[in-house]
């Protein structure tokens, strides 16, 4: 077992558990965990040479780009139509990048 796999994509499908905890329970705490373990995620694809490497390190940041502002909206004016709508597509990103994931898992599997 490829324990530098289980982490990346432990990492992976936790950033996109807790934007769904976000939009289930939305508080401002449940967002910094979301932005957080995201950022984990993408600084666990930098350096990563795989045969997607670009496509989901550049999804991750997608993510990112969208949960950052979204919390900072959070916290200073409260627009909470916005906040879900960045969540909402920060989600859809890591969707993206989850999906990536297994094609690229697939693709593995066949060399072998």
């Amino acid at each position: 077992m490829n324990w530098g796999r289980v982490i990346h994509v432990f990492f992976a499908l936790m950033s996109l558990t807790t934007i769904a905890g976000y939009l289930y329970e939305n508080s401002g705490i449940a967002l910094f965990i979301a932005a957080s373990v995201n950022m984990i995620s993408t600084l666990l694809k930098i350096g990563v040479r795989n045969l997607l490497s670009a496509e989901l390190f550049a999804s991750s940041l997608v993510a990112d780009l969208h949960l950052i502002p979204a919390f900072a909206i959070y916290i200073t004016s409260q627009n909470m139509s916005l906040v879900y709508s960045l969540v909402i597509s920060a989600g859809v990103a890591n969707i993206f990048s989850l999906a990536l994931m297994v094609v690229e898992a697939a693709k593995d599997r066949d060399e072998f």
